[in-house]
């Protein structure tokens, strides 16, 4: 029977390849999506068809516990209860500390760091009562060294693995394991529009000479959420091309 996935953010570039990878490793994946971004939604599922790729999308603001908990409520409802858990959505508010405001700081907590507890919170029980779970964080390689202008964005992604540790604990014993992956620099839109001596002061830092391709993410996923990869859990796996080793 095939596994049930949610993804948060699924529709962005990372959380496009995360589903592709899901849905073509035979799960039935589920991309969530912001309120504001249904007619991007709807294009992206269309583009999704064309590929031959069925996957569903469903609008949540994940930053709020109550639409966290119709999100999974609706989902469970039509496809039954969530296997995997891919906790991916994350916004950027970049600034510098002293020009940093309340309003930076909450926005990026909130959608970054509280999504992961509400969307987790949801799936938790029915994971451990079936005694198999796959919860799987991403993360960043600026919550493992900090990054200038991301005070909120790496407290985010810092205390996101912090939370993988402490629930990876609870689970071990249930068969649900609890993981995160911290991404470095990624081919996206947002990074192929940077302006070309920004990027390539980037990738210049990289020992590999090179951003990552989304789908080297998505294969981190696909290795942690499968069934083979049980013993694995409270982990933190770095795709970061060497930018950032511990």
């Amino acid at each position: 029977m095939a596994r049930i996935a949610l993804v948060t953010g699924g529709i962005g570039g990372i959380g496009t390849a995360i589903c592709t990878r899901l849905t073509n490793d035979g799960c039935t994946v589920v991309a969530n999506h912001h309120p504001s971004e249904a007619e991007i939604a709807e294009t992206w599922k269309k583009e999704r068809a064309a590929e031959g790729l069925n996957i569903a999308t469903i609008s949540a603001d994940v930053s709020s516990f109550e639409d966290s908990a119709r999100l999974v409520k609706e989902i469970t409802d039509q496809y039954g209860q969530i296997d995997i858990l891919v906790n991916c959505a994350g916004i950027t508010r970049d600034k510098t500390f002293r020009k940093m405001e309340a309003a930076h700081w909450n926005a990026v907590i909130a959608v970054n760091l509280n999504s992961v507890f509400n969307v987790t919170r949801q799936v938790w029980e029915g994971m451990l009562e079936r005694g198999f779970g796959r919860i799987i964080n991403i993360s960043s390689v600026n919550g493992q060294r900090g990054q200038f202008g991301q005070a909120n964005y790496s407290a985010a992604k810092a205390g996101m693995h912090g939370f993988t540790m402490a629930l990876a604990q609870e689970g071990a014993a249930k068969g649900v394991t609890v993981n995160t992956i911290s991404p470095g620099y990624v081919e996206t839109a947002m990074t192929l529009a940077m302006d070309d001596t920004i990027r390539n002061g980037i990738i210049s830092g990289i020992p590999m000479r090179r951003m990552a391709r989304p789908e080297e993410i998505a294969a981190a996923i696909a290795f942690l959420a499968g069934d083979e990869s049980a013993y694995v859990t409270g982990a933190n796996l770095p795709v970061n091309g060497g930018l950032f080793m511990h």
